[in-house]
């Protein structure tokens, strides 16, 4: 049962006020998912570091935090366990992308521990999932296979070992802050870009569908993100080079 036809069917039964509420947390996700995709794609346009980059990359967070936590206040009553796992990485990406930036290289602090402890728990709670739909019906649980459920255990365990390497250096230098700050930022707008572009094809026009102009859109983000992953650590290297060497 996909999340059209469960929020459809809640619509449905519910009492008039429950009605109201839902519709209003799905046109916040709406809204907030297309704030954060429009000044997404203008923050990877614009010159990183500018005013027009901050503004946009402030859009992009505050838009991100209404999408996805509308997407857990809905999907928790709707009993949509994978929405509400989804919705707190997709706010975890971005909170953390954004206060990456806001502090000076050096020291750690409460955040990035609070940030640790916040995304191990995501972490054990996909990890449940992955059992119970293991040893559900099929191998299969809220409409969903184990292995769904596995690969964002995977995905949260990878980004908490990340967190706990940080905490345990106790350090960010400049270079490491801002891939930190990038990477982040770009897997949350991959997040959205993809839920929209490819995972929502069936509002678009139907010549629109499979169309390789949305998988582009859709993937975009991570290409951006590789490329500046590449270009930082290029910056790194030649950071390293002895006095006279040319890069």
């Amino acid at each position: 049962m996909t999340a059209t036809t469960v929020f459809g069917q809640a619509l449905q039964h519910a009492p008039l006020w429950a009605a109201a509420l839902l519709v209003v947390g799905l046109l916040l996700h709406i809204t907030g998912g297309t704030i954060g995709i429009l000044s997404g794609y203008a923050a990877v346009a614009v010159k990183k570091g500018g005013d027009w980059h901050r503004a946009a990359g402030m859009a992009f967070v505050l838009g991100m935090l209404v999408m996805a936590s509308a997407a857990v206040l809905l999907a928790a009553p709707l009993v949509e366990p994978s929405n509400v796992m989804g919705g707190m990485l997709a706010g975890y990406m971005v909170v953390t992308g954004w206060l990456t930036m806001q502090r000076p290289a050096g020291p750690i602090g409460a955040a990035e521990k609070i940030g640790f402890a916040f995304i191990a728990t995501v972490a054990n709670g996909t990890a449940v999932l992955t059992w119970i739909a293991w040893e559900g019906p099929k191998h299969a649980a809220f409409g969903y296979a184990w292995v769904f459920y596995a690969v964002f255990a995977v995905i949260n365990g990878a980004i908490a070992l990340t967190d706990l390497r940080v905490i345990l250096r106790g350090r960010l230098s400049a270079n490491e802050r801002l891939r930190r700050h990038l990477w982040r930022m770009c897997f949350g707008f991959f997040f959205a870009a993809a839920s929209f572009f490819i995972g929502q094809q069936k509002v678009m026009p139907h010549w629109l569908h499979g169309s390789p102009v949305l998988w582009l859109l859709g993937l975009a983000p991570l290409g951006v993100m590789a490329y500046w992953l590449v270009r930082t650590r290029q910056r790194k290297a030649r950071a390293k080079l002895p006095a006279g060497v040319p890069a």
